[in-house]
């Protein structure tokens, strides 16, 4: 999706007010956490995928309400297979919700009115976290809202996740680039190394 500059900048400053209003902000990159380490910050690493397991392992008994914002029309059908007795309701919402308003506010009016206990966003950043972060500002959603990324997907088995040797070495992204390079090459390879140039400024800023 491409955006001029004025409303990649609204969506940025959206994407900010959405991180700073949040309960709890997690690191599921190694690769963040290692460079914090050279800046002497302690960044825990809890990778989504793995939060998403566990919450559906230990969390999601029978008669829990979830709702799931994303995913496809299967999604629903092989998550009550294998969690049977938990209430899944789901939105799927049409590819560009951001730059989409009636999209937006359809999808907000969906996570206000479903009564969940547990909302997971499953559409990816930004659109994740601004519309969470909408829904948080109407003051009518119910329950706990999580931006969950495609933690779905690895769930399901849709997507395999790296050899354990290669996520702990900090390689998982290199596993996903290769597992589907035409949908990640640009994230992994022109926005993700971004962090180095922007950790660097910091640390000189912070330093001198």
């Amino acid at each position: 999706m491409k955006l001029s500059s004025a409303t990649g900048g609204a969506t940025a400053d959206a994407f900010r007010k959405a991180y700073e209003a949040s309960a709890l902000r997690l690191c599921d990159s190694r690769i963040l956490a290692g460079l914090a380490a050279l800046c002497s910050i302690h960044l825990p690493v809890v990778p989504g995928s793995d939060l998403t397991a566990a919450i559906f392992q230990r969390v999601l008994t029978p008669g829990y309400r979830v709702a799931i914002v994303g995913g496809n029309s299967q999604t629903v059908v092989r998550l009550s297979a294998r969690y049977p007795g938990v209430n899944f309701v789901q939105h799927i919402p049409p590819m560009g919700m951001l730059a989409n308003s009636a999209a937006m506010k359809t999808a907000e009016d969906f996570v206000c009115e479903c009564g969940a206990s547990m909302v997971l966003f499953a559409t990816g950043a930004p659109q994740s976290e601004i519309l969470a972060h909408n829904c948080f500002v109407r003051g009518h959603a119910s329950g706990v809202g999580l931006c969950i990324g495609a933690s779905i997907d690895f769930l399901l088995g849709d997507q395999n996740r790296a050899p354990r040797w290669m996520q702990k070495m900090g390689l998982e992204w290199a596993h996903r680039l290769a597992s589907n390079p035409a949908r990640l090459w640009r994230r992994y390879l022109v926005e993700g190394p971004r962090i180095f140039a922007i950790t660097a400024k910091w640390w000189w800023k912070r330093h001198f």
